[in-house]
């Protein structure tokens, strides 16, 4: 994993070319003979180790640390490209979060996680509340470096489709523009949002979106007939890892849900 201060584009040239013909592909369980009862697979040896234990509030711990540890403690992590149109119009947003979730089905609602307050809200929350709208797009493989370029810090009025090069497909029910080149996107209406405060400063550190779904966009070559299941293999997502690590999806395997 890259480290601040390692030479960056030397490390990056000495790793093997991405393949951009890896196709998602099933794999089997690590046990495929697994029964109920058996436990961890790797035949005790977790049992073996010992754990620290952390306190978030230590006296002298920064709260950077808490960062790091959640950022690469909790992956792979769904990335929500969040498309904003300013109240007056005038003004479009693109930016990526990683502290993004679906919660629901009926209503579809989503949460997304924002750094800082209400009263200093940066573009993508300043403009959803301004507008209750926006438009969650899922990244593939195909736009990924696109999609990292959102995440410059450029000021209010500058729009990242442009530095981005990614292009504005109109929406159904909300005025900002969803992502063309995304797979599936998700036209939002904000439900509520919530502050919460710094145990130590008492000062509002993070703001919660809740998001209801109103449309959903897939293509056309990864939905099925019913329009019900998005096609992995041609969905191909990108996650979020720790530090400025990506994961790919190429591999997975399938398990039954117990019956018991």
């Amino acid at each position: 994993m890259f480290k601040v201060g390692d030479d960056f584009d030397r490390i990056q040239a000495a790793r093997p070319d991405y393949k951009c013909d890896a196709q998602v592909t099933f794999s089997k369980p690590p046990n495929p003979d697994w029964k109920q009862g058996d436990g961890a697979n790797d035949g005790g040896e977790s049992l073996k180790k010992e754990h620290v234990e952390i306190d978030p509030y230590e006296e002298g711990r920064p709260v950077s640390a808490n960062y790091k540890l959640l950022i690469s403690g909790i992956v792979p992590r769904p990335i929500a490209l969040i498309s904003t149109r300013s109240q007056d119009g005038k003004t479009t947003n693109l930016a990526p979060f990683s502290y993004a979730q679906v919660i629901n089905h009926d209503p579809p609602l989503f949460t997304v996680g924002f750094v800082g307050s209400l009263e200093k809200a940066k573009d993508s929350l300043k403009n959803m509340v301004e507008t209750g709208e926006c438009v969650i797009n899922l990244i593939s493989e195909h736009f990924v470096e696109a999609a990292n370029a959102t995440a410059v810090s450029a000021p209010y009025g500058v729009s990242e489709w442009e530095i981005s090069g990614l292009h504005q497909a109109t929406c159904s029910v909300v005025q900002a523009a969803r992502v063309k080149e995304s797979i599936l996107s998700i036209e939002g209406k904000l439900v509520e949002t919530k502050e919460f405060q710094s145990r130590t400063t008492g000062k509002t550190t993070g703001t919660l979106a809740i998001i209801e779904g109103v449309r959903f966009w897939v293509r056309d070559d990864a939905i099925d007939d019913e329009k019900a299941v998005v096609d992995l293999k041609v969905l191909k997502p990108i996650s979020r890892l720790g530090g400025i690590a990506y994961g790919l999806t190429t591999d997975a395997i399938e398990l039954l849900r117990p019956k018991f």
